[in-house]
């Protein structure tokens, strides 16, 4: 891992020092064009400054050209006034005309020397005007060229900067990445070492073990063992073989499905045969209408006991899938209605060999009618072709299902090697079954539609040959379905059951199914016997759910006990009142039991009083031993009686029953207002009680959480510290493995650079050599 690093590391500075001799050539090619730019400019400001000196130049001329052409006209109007003159005064004056001649000739020469001097200015001006014209769109084009430039090595510079920034953070986030799987796999391999001593240490230790055992048991069966049975067959093939219900169970399900897929294919074979019948009565002649052909009749015949054939297939795999239960062993040496199933196949298998030949007679008899067409004629052939190879396909399963058979027979009739080849080549048979009847069900369609288009088509025919053709279909479905079905099932048919004897070799005879069945019943019953019920446990979701209750109410298993502390010392109070109320009671009922015998006292006197006839002296002398003879009463009655005197005496009267009555009412009403109101006390205070007990129970689980909460967040930090710790110490490394790749980056780039400045100049010295010896040998030739 660290020489990939190295070598990730060692092109990356290549490529960064090749990035930096490319970001240097650049910069260098870009400050060349600027400067050419500048220079380019600068020209062209030139070019502009004599553009313009030109222009006023031509101004000038153009000016002074105007000038000359007015004094040229003048000079012309002068001409003309003096050559009217000169007719006039000809004869008179010969020498002023001759001076005047000659001025007039100088003046000539001195206009055509100005004009053509004009020519020349106005030639020389244009000429100079489109080569400005031409030098500034070039350089402007050249600028622009030079500036995309400029700007296309911006961009590539750019993207280079940031493809490098790019790799740089890629191959850093690579490194951390593989500095801690480096980190990790060492302590694997640590691991693994650790391990690999111990797994050694254990083998030797089984080894010794195993080699001691080995010699014990090698002495013992040298001791005790007189023969190995499994060693040779007649005496191996008395072991009884182990029970394979797995087995059983796949083999009923396959059985299950075959009789399934048998069933359409029976009917199929039905509806096909019936519907073959159907239409040699109908065609080539309608036997309605007249007689068809001997050969026909017969072909008819047979047909028409085709039921006799096809039925018995369907009967014999069901009789096979019935005689396959979870209680019977089911290999090839012990199903013997595989046989019987044989037989049911080789009976339809000669049945479509003997109705065949009258198949392709009668097929022949369609092609010899006038209205068979050449296109009918071929496809009559190739039915019959299809024919023959239905029934060869059919005469292959036959053989190979017969073989399949023979092991019930005879058991040494076909090794065991040889199933697995038999099973591959009877699915090949089947898949070749379904192409041949998709042949013939194409090739019967098309006779169909090519027979639709004759003139002499009845509409039986017609309901016919859709019969046909639906029975072909599902004829073609069915045989598809047993396809797939043995090739999906053929590991399943072509593997071992797993009967047999001990050591794997040999077949299961009968007897030895018989012994296996025996003994499986025999070990079903004891199971039976000794099986118990499993006693009810409580499932796993509701003991975790209670095992968290028990947890939680731990925690306030003190706040409980001195709930029921406190509870129990309530009680005990309450007792106390209870006991002390209760004597209470008995003193109020005894002085209530002393009060009503006073009152019925004092209402026999009143009674007695009230009837005799001397009321005041009876009263006197009831009230004088009332007082002599009962202090307390006397105190009571004081409170109780009233006492009114009179002319003829003093009475003292009783309080009647409504009196008392009212005071026993307020004083139970009393009683009975404070007897609530002590009730609703306690219960308050029971209540204060119970919910000062429930907070301090909360306070303390609370307080216990405070404790947890507290100790995790110390924890916590201690692994926040750890965490910042690392954090600083990987981002210094970071650091200063980023300042020594940068360092050594610069370094490697600044070196390139300066190889590639010694190479430049280099260059320039063998180029001023190369003109130095190109101009050397100019001058030599030019000697």
């Amino acid at each position: 891992m660290a020489a990939d690093l190295q070598s990730k590391y060692t092109k990356l500075a290549q490529e960064y020092s090749k990035l930096r001799a490319q970001n240097q050539v650049l910069k260098k090619a870009v400050v060349d064009e600027q400067a050419n730019s500048n220079s380019l400019k600068e020209e062209l400001k030139q070019r502009e400054q004599g553009l313009r000196k030109a222009e006023q130049e031509m101004d000038s001329l153009s000016f002074r050209n105007q000038q000359l052409a007015k004094r040229v006209e003048l000079l012309q109007e002068e001409l003309l006034a003096s050559e009217a003159k000169g007719k006039k005064t000809k004869n008179k004056v010969d020498s002023p005309s001759q001076s005047s001649y000659q001025t007039q000739s100088v003046f000539d020469e001195d206009l055509q020397k100005k004009i053509q001097e004009n020519e020349r200015l106005h030639i020389q001006f244009y000429e100079a005007d489109e080569m400005h014209r031409q030098q500034e769109q070039q350089l402007r084009d050249k600028l622009e060229q030079l500036e995309k430039d400029a700007e296309q090595h911006q961009t590539v510079v750019d993207n280079l900067t940031s493809k490098y920034m790019d790799t740089i953070e890629k191959l850093q986030s690579d490194k951390a990445r593989l500095e801690i799987k480096a980190q990790t796999l060492e302590r694997e391999s640590k691991e693994c070492r650790l391990r690999t001593e111990e797994c050694q240490q254990q083998l030797r230790k089984y080894q010794t073990e195993l080699s001691s055992q080995l010699k014990h048991n090698s002495s013992v069966i040298q001791e005790k063992v007189p023969f190995n049975d499994t060693k040779y067959d007649d005496y191996n093939s008395l072991n009884v073989p182990p029970h394979n219900r797995r087995h059983q169970l796949k083999a009923r399900d396959a059985a299950g499905q075959a009789v399934s897929f048998v069933q359409d294919l029976v009917s199929a074979l039905l509806n096909f045969h019936s519907y073959t019948e159907q239409r040699v009565h109908i065609y080539p002649l309608d036997s309605s209408i007249e007689s068809i052909s001997a050969l026909n009749q017969k072909f008819s015949q047979y047909l028409h006991e085709n039921a006799a054939y096809v039925r018995p297939l369907e009967d014999g795999l069901l009789q096979l899938h019935q005689s396959i239960t979870e209680d019977t062993v089911t290999v090839l040496e012990t199903v013997g209605q595989l046989q019987d199933f044989s037989k049911s196949f080789s009976t339809y298998t000669s049945f479509l060999q003997k109705i065949l030949p009258y198949q392709l007679k009668s097929l022949e008899e369609e092609c010899d009618i006038p209205l068979c067409t050449a296109p009918l004629n071929a496809k009559n052939r190739e039915l019959q072709n299809d024919m023959k190879t239905f029934t060869a396909v059919f005469e292959k399963l036959q053989n190979y299902i017969n073989l399949l058979a023979l092991p019930s027979v005879r058991l040494d009739a076909m090794p065991q090697s040889s199933f697995s080849a038999v099973f591959t080549q009877l699915s090949a048979c089947l898949h070749g079954l379904h192409d041949t009847t998709k042949e013939l069900s194409k090739h019967y369609s098309q006779k169909v539609t090519l027979e639709q288009e004759l003139p002499t088509v009845t509409q039986k025919l017609r309901t016919t040959n859709e019969c046909l053709l639906s029975s072909l279909a599902s004829l073609t479905n069915s045989t598809g379905k047993i396809a797939t079905f043995f090739s999906n099932n053929l590991d399943f048919f072509a593997s071992s059951a797993g009967y047999g004897p001990r050591a794997g070799a040999g077949n299961l005879n009968p007897q030895q199914a018989e012994s296996m069945l025996s003994n499986k019943k025999k070990a079903s019953t004891y199971i039976l016997t000794i099986r118990r019920t499993r006693p009810e446990s409580v499932p796993y979701t509701e003991a975790l759910t209670n095992r968290r209750i028990l947890t939680s109410s731990t925690e306030s298993r003190e706040g409980l006990m001195q709930q029921v502390q406190q509870s129990q010392e309530k009680i005990a109070r309450l007792e106390q009142e209870k006991e002390h109320w209760l004597l209470e009671a008995q003193l109020g009922r005894v002085r209530l039991e002393k009060e009503s015998q006073r009152i019925a006292e004092l209402e026999a006197q009143l009674a007695a009083a009230l009837g005799g006839d001397s009321l005041s002296t009876s009263s006197q002398t009831g009230s004088l031993t009332l007082a002599c003879t009962d202090p307390e009463t006397e105190d009571r009655s004081g409170r109780e009686e009233s006492q009114s005197t009179s002319v003829v005496g003093m009475l003292t009267t009783t309080p009647t029953s409504e009196t008392v009555g009212d005071e026993e009412s307020r004083e139970h009403l009393i009683k009975t207002h404070y007897m609530a109101r002590v009730a609703e006390l306690t219960t308050q205070l029971q209540m204060s009680d119970s919910k000062a007990v429930h907070f301090h129970a909360e306070c303390r689980a609370l307080a216990k959480r405070l404790t947890i909460a507290e100790k995790s967040r110390e924890t916590l930090t201690d692994d926040v510290k750890h965490a910042n710790q690392n954090i600083t110490r990987l981002q210094d490394e970071l650091s200063t493995t980023k300042r020594s790749y940068e360092d050594q980056l610069s370094m490697m780039s600044d070196h390139l650079c300066s190889m590639n400045e010694t190479l430049s100049k280099q260059r320039e010295e063998i180029d001023t050599l190369k003109l130095g010896n190109k101009g050397n040998s100019k001058k030599n030739k030019g000697r």
